[in-house]
């Protein structure tokens, strides 16, 4: 048997597993006494060593290297049983129960497959496999003594874990909400599949004792499966975790693109003594540069301050109160006064008004601000700022 891309997947997969298995071993130096994470962990160690020793080339290797024919069947069978155990028992200490219930459950969930795996070890100790079956293990030797005990545990011990794994992902899935819930309601089918490939291989081993043949089930039917619950498991599972983060650089982007008609209008307005970082979008985070393009826009703001004139704020709010209700109408005024004084600070930067209106927002409101710079209201009074400015200092 040659390494084919089949191989070759479970290589670079089971890999990658252990790597971050790896990054993880600081953590859990620092932090032994935390279960979440040492099931975090065992979870990764063995499901790389799954995908390593179930890839169809370690399957031939082992059984080769050792001399023993089938010795790769129990070897993924318990490794296979490792990632069942360890898959519930993150779940349990993952979703919130009290303490006294977790630990309850966890060290029952402990006890059990280890019980099973070391059952494994020892019913392939006491049967009898010598001819070398590499995709047909379970069908093939199905009726044998102590081997077919060791198979139909194995498969249960798998099914029980996945079953009440992907019930306790639902379950906990209608509690929370966002990235968590996608992720629980993406793990709870992985889960499920991999009880499909359970009960298909388990049907061909009962139709085996009934003297019918449905191996195909075995060796053609069940490994489709492998792939959507691989998938899905990885997904469920990084969907909660960079879940927030993508939520946050969504907002942050979406907050920039609103934000950009009035860094437009102030980017170039003088800010004495405001230290601004240059910060180039294409590798500055999006809140990174969200904060700086705030930051930016109050220094700005804070320099009109004494060019804003009280009386062009009311004229305009009394314009747009003609189109507009009571709130927008003030969010335009105040953008209209903004572009009044940057206009007079590039023109008569030494001619103040008498009287001058300290425009001080709070981070959300600068947004609504931006966005009325969009205003057709906000465009006349900006054709007419000028005259606006003459009517309002005599009235």
């Amino acid at each position: 048997m040659t390494s084919g891309p089949s191989s070759l997947g479970f290589y670079v997969y089971g890999v990658m597993l252990l790597l971050v298995c790896t990054m993880k071993i600081p953590a859990l130096v620092r932090r032994r006494h935390d279960t979440l994470l040492r099931a975090a962990c065992l979870l990764l160690l063995a499901a790389g060593c799954l995908m390593i020793f179930a890839a169809p080339e370690s399957i031939a290797r082992l059984n080769r290297l050792t001399e023993a024919s089938n010795l790769a069947s129990p070897v993924v069978y318990i490794t296979t049983t490792a990632f069942s155990g360890a898959s519930l028992l993150l779940i349990v200490n993952w979703r919130p129960a009290s303490p006294e219930q977790t630990r309850r459950v966890s060290r029952l969930c402990v006890t059990a497959y280890g019980l099973v795996i070391i059952a494994i070890a020892v019913l392939f100790w006491a049967g009898s496999t010598p001819v070398e079956q590499p995709t047909l293990f379970d069908a093939y030797y199905a009726t044998t003594p102590y081997i077919r005990e060791m198979i139909v545990i194995y498969l249960a011990a798998q099914g029980v874990a996945m079953m009440a794994a992907s019930t306790l992902c639902w379950r906990w899935s209608r509690e929370v909400h966002g990235s968590l819930r996608a992720g629980l309601r993406i793990l709870a089918p992985a889960y499920l599949i991999i009880v499909c490939y359970d009960v298909l291989r388990l049907i061909a081993v009962t139709a085996r004792w009934t003297g019918h043949n449905l191996d195909f089930l075995v060796d053609k039917v069940s490994p489709q499966l492998a792939a959507p619950a691989c998938v899905l498991g990885a997904l469920g599972f990084v969907v909660p975790l960079v879940g927030p983060r993508i939520a946050e650089t969504a907002r942050a982007v979406r907050q920039l693109w609103q934000l950009t008609p009035l860094w437009r209008a102030l980017q170039d307005t003088p800010t004495p003594g405001a230290i601004r970082a240059p910060l180039p979008w294409w590798r500055t985070p999006p809140a990174v540069l969200l904060t700086g393009r705030k930051t930016a826009l109050y220094d700005a703001i804070l320099a009109l301050a004494p060019y804003c004139d009280p009386a062009v704020r009311e004229a305009a709010y009394r314009t747009a109160l003609r189109n507009e209700d009571e709130s927008q109408a003030a969010v335009t005024a105040d953008a209209a006064m903004i572009l009044v004084a940057r206009e007079r600070q590039r023109t008569m930067p030494e001619q103040l008004p008498e009287t001058t209106h300290a425009l001080t927002r709070r981070a959300p409101d600068l947004i609504p601000l931006s966005q009325a710079l969009a205003s057709p209201v906000l465009n006349d009074l900006r054709e007419h700022y000028v005259p606006l400015q003459k009517a309002a200092h005599h009235e």
